[in-house]
């Protein structure tokens, strides 16, 4: 597709683009990496910004369309050492208090697993006026890239979206609550404690054949695919070097990948 033609498309929409004041926030989703799943929205405050937060999930080809913004990376990443959550709420303060226009980028929807109700919620108390905008969350956007559908009917009337990873013991699912669903569940940041995970989850009343599979480096040119079964996720990860970041998937949705691929 030429470029031209893409601004054409973009000028028949006639879309209204919103105005990135200074001394506001807008916590942007970036999507699951690929740029073509960025919104209109989201472009915008990226070439508005001139000042980006970003994290380490965001790809590079994003991050390079604020050209003219400061660049602060603010990345986490389980299992290593990060910025505290304070400080980017702090630092996000302070930059509005300059009178910048600050564009806090983060991978998937800002608030979905990624503590954009935290920063919002500190701005709030600062006074400092702050949007959201929404990106396609990880999970939808990986499993369809992954060739998985997130429903399916005849098999499943909902789609349960849960964390692997959480700071605080109030935060952990129950995993063998969610098992007695009998729905499919989408783990984000589930590698570190994955074996007490499938446990749990097998506790639960879900079987060791279960399909599940890992989603990594979604919709990117690298993404992989690795298909196991709930009782063979932990070997796999071991035997297919599985990295973060990588979704896990759990349930029968799982098992159609292979007919839509084919064609059957």
């Amino acid at each position: 597709m030429s470029k031209a033609f893409l601004e054409q498309a973009i000028a028949r929409l006639a879309h209204d683009e919103p105005e990135l004041q200074p001394g506001h926030v807008w916590l942007a989703g970036a999507g699951p990496g690929d740029p073509g799943l960025l919104t209109l929205d989201v472009l915008s405050a990226l070439a508005q910004a001139d000042a980006l937060v970003h994290d380490a999930l965001v790809s590079e080809k994003v991050v390079a369309v604020a050209s003219q913004a400061e660049k602060f990376f603010v990345g986490k990443r389980g299992g290593r050492l990060s910025i505290p959550q304070g400080e980017i709420n702090a630092l996000l303060v302070r930059l509005a208090r300059e009178g910048r226009k600050v564009v806090r980028l983060k991978g998937g929807h800002p608030l979905v697993f990624a503590r954009g109700g935290e920063e919002a919620l500190a701005l709030a108390a600062e006074g400092i006026p702050y949007r959201v905008l929404s990106g396609v969350t990880s999970a939808f956007g990986g499993l369809a890239s992954a060739g998985i559908p997130a429903t399916m009917r005849g098999i499943n009337g909902a789609v349960i979206l849960a964390t692997g990873f959480a700071a605080q013991s109030d935060d952990r699912p129950d995993w063998a609550a969610l098992a007695r669903t009998g729905q499919p569940i989408v783990i984000y940041m589930g590698l570190t404690h994955m074996a007490d995970t499938v446990a749990a989850l097998m506790q639960g009343g879900l079987t060791a054949d279960t399909p599940a599979a890992f989603v990594e480096n979604a919709t990117l040119p690298d993404e992989r695919v690795v298909t196991a079964t709930l009782g063979t996720l932990a070997e796999a990860a071991v035997r297919e070097h599985v990295v973060s970041p990588a979704l896990i998937v759990v349930g029968h949705i799982v098992s159609l990948r292979d007919r839509l691929r084919s064609g059957a």
